[in-house]
């Protein structure tokens, strides 16, 4: 009990370096679900560890909101199989293997790579600008070091990309399977200065696509998706 108090102190501490309540997307969101995604965002960052255990007060000391909805959006992440619920004591972050991450990346590719590719053809203008500011988002988090702010606008800028397509239950299960994945390796990315490079290739995503240019948004697309497994799935 001792060291899950230690702990929770540790992480209170650190909440001064999370941003509050990041949203996702363009819809209107409960505050429930506004906690729900910012704890998804800093579970995919890897701010939150696997195996290690949360409890909801100390969690909500640290994105500075009540504990209330905290709980209730852990039990949300907990029927998604995030995380595990242990009695009396919080939350467990659920494991990912190699093989499961393995996995998701592939049907990732199988259905992004493709729906993407199609877009070069078929989205408009318009629809394709107004994703730059996330894009630009994605580079300025990045830029900071702001790890869940970083996860929060990529998958704002990738899940309104697929959107575009028109299949909203291809978009569902792309966010299912990102909020699966995790990204341990991005804290080191920071420090290593490669996140930033990583970051703009959503602007030469974009860029690829206005310029209807089939090839090299499959290129950048397989370049940016290989990122996930090779480079931020590493543990620190």
């Amino acid at each position: 009990m001792a060291q899950n108090t230690a702990q929770d102190a540790t992480q209170g501490a650190r909440g001064a370096e999370l941003p509050a309540l990041p949203r996702l997307g363009g819809r209107r969101s409960s505050y429930r679900e506004r906690v729900a995604d910012a704890l998804r965002a800093a579970l995919i960052a890897g701010e939150l560890r696997p195996g290690e255990v949360y409890s909801a007060p100390s969690l909500a000391t640290r994105f500075g909101v009540s504990a209330t909805p905290v709980r209730e959006a852990m039990l949300d992440l907990a029927k998604e199989g995030l995380v595990d619920t242990v009695p009396n004591k919080g939350f467990r972050v659920t494991v990912v293997s190699d093989r499961q991450l393995d996995e998701y990346t592939h049907i990732r590719a199988l259905i992004e790579i493709p729906t993407v590719v199609e877009l070069a053809r078929t989205a408009d203008r318009v629809s394709l600008e107004a994703l730059r500011p996330a894009a630009r988002e994605i580079v300025a988090a990045a830029a900071a070091g702001d790890l869940i702010g970083y996860v929060e606008a990529d998958t704002r800028f990738h899940l309104g990309l697929l959107a575009l397509a028109g299949n909203a239950h291809l978009v569902e299960v792309i966010a299912d399977l990102r909020g699966r994945s995790r990204l341990y390796g991005l804290t080191a990315l920071v420090e290593a200065g490669r996140l930033l490079a990583s970051a703009e290739e959503h602007l030469e995503l974009l860029d690829a696509l206005l310029e209807r240019d089939e090839k090299a948004v499959h290129a950048v697309m397989t370049r940016h998706l290989g990122h996930v497994r090779s480079l931020w799935a590493a543990p620190d």
